[in-house]
């Protein structure tokens, strides 16, 4: 195999694509296909890097790869010093709703806030502790200052961070909140610095509760959450990141809202979020949202339901399924050709026998023939995706590894995978795959 891949790693992965889900490292070692795609996505994130702010929506049907694209962009912003929060929408989790669902959204947002020393989330103490280590370091390389004086010009520094806050909407309390940690750090006061992480995250219910433990009058809510991702993904770029990207997905849990109103509120915080990277008024964040074509599209209930949303986000009249334009808002992903899918079989056939420490077993014929089945059974050409066809793969070769005197022949030609035409002949096979002859 051309590329080791950590024991560790590879169970995971193995784990988690026969379980249907996408796992959250490792991805490099499978990722396939989308070259694109992903140019283009990086592209947006030089521009946050840059100060500015995107917004993408990535669109593709169930099993298509969109939480794989996502997880992929993930890994390679926080590598690149990015900072990055996702979530995944559900009934509890939305933009906006009557029962905290909106702040809910936010606090899993922060929950898992990733950097390249923390990657799998959890990130925001080492975030603050990151912050103030530097601020300290330049104090130290740019002057003799020692004890109080020090301290002193350290927190003049740490002002000066404060003060450029305080102009953006509740700026001046989110100031206030970092001010207060810095002194619990310094006093070495564990319960203060919890009680400010915990204001941070969204966890305080009450003002009343938050100005006796912080004298921040002052709590994060469904209304204001959104205004205190801008100022993070600012008071980021001081703490030394390139900028904060927010990944979201299963957007397809607003479109099943049934009240209209409740769905409504919602796409009007998307237009909000939309509006301000389009006009400027956020800076050094991107976003990236996941959903379904039939969320997006549809004209009762999806984002196009919004009027304000569909006319800007609707394509022009040029832009083809084989002319794609990517850098229209949506970014839609067709599915993984045969020959991509050729490719990810073989780097899974390849991990899984490395895993269990053996020699692969099923040759390029083998894989051929596997994938002509797979393309064979009734209604493959509009409904299978990826993640059916690596969970078939999976156990194949699980299967195979088990049971040493089985072969490729007698599993795909004897039960459910069966040819739904009628079986292929050795010459058929290579006919179909013939691109793939080296």
């Amino acid at each position: 195999m051309s590329m080791q891949v950590p024991a560790r790693i590879a169970n995971i992965l193995m784990n988690a694509l026969k379980g249907g889900v996408v796992p959250r490292v490792g991805l490099e070692y499978i990722t396939v296909g989308r070259t694109q795609e992903i140019s283009a996505i990086l592209h947006d994130i030089e521009m946050v890097s840059d100060g500015g702010a995107t917004f993408r929506f990535i669109v593709g049907k169930y099993g298509s790869g969109k939480s794989f694209l996502l997880q992929t962009i993930r890994n390679y912003a926080t590598a690149k010093g990015f900072a990055v929060v996702d979530a995944d929408l559900s009934p509890e989790r939305r933009f906006a709703g009557t029962k905290g669902q909106g702040l809910a959204t936010y606090k899993e947002l922060l929950r898992n806030l990733s950097t390249k020393s923390k990657p799998d989330g959890g990130a925001l103490p080492l975030v603050l502790e990151k912050w103030i280590s530097g601020i300290q370091s330049s104090v130290k390389t740019s002057s003799n200052l020692e004890g109080h004086e020090f301290e002193m010009e350290v927190e003049k520094q740490i002002y000066a961070v404060t003060d450029s806050l305080e102009g953006m909407v509740n700026g001046f309390d989110f100031a206030k909140a970092i001010i207060t940690y810095w002194r619990a750090y310094r006093q070495d006061d564990a319960a203060t610095k919890s009680n400010v992480l915990r204001w941070f995250c969204g966890e305080y219910t009450t003002r009343r509760d938050a100005k006796a433990d912080l004298d921040i009058n002052f709590i994060i809510s469904d209304e204001n959450w959104y205004d205190f991702l801008k100022i993070l993904a600012v008071f980021l770029v001081s703490a030394g990141y390139n900028g904060l990207l927010v990944l979201v997905d299963e957007l397809v849990n607003i479109f099943k809202i049934p009240n209209s109103i409740s769905r409504n509120n919602n796409y009007e915080k998307i237009l909000t979020i939309y509006n301000d990277v389009l006009q400027g008024k956020a800076r050094h964040i991107g976003f990236l949202m996941g959903g379904t074509p039939q969320c997006i599209e549809d004209k009762y209930k999806g984002v196009f339901s919004y009027e304000a949303l569909r006319s800007r986000l609707a394509e022009g009249h040029f832009a083809t399924e084989d002319l794609k334009d990517l850098s229209a808002p949506i970014i839609r992903l067709q599915m993984l050709t045969q020959e991509e899918m050729y490719v990810l079989v073989e780097k899974l056939r390849d991990i899984h026998a490395q895993l269990y420490d053996y020699s692969p077993l099923m040759k390029h014929e083998d894989l051929l023939y596997f994938l002509t089945v797979e393309y064979n059974r009734v209604g493959a050409e509009s409904h299978i995706t990826p993640r059916e066809i690596i969970r078939d793969f999976i156990e194949l070769v699980g299967i195979l590894h088990q049971n040493p005197h089985t072969t490729v022949e007698d599993i795909l030609g004897s039960n459910s995978f069966e040819l739904a035409k009628g079986g292929l002949s050795d010459e058929d096979i290579h006919a179909e795959f013939a691109e793939f002859e080296v």
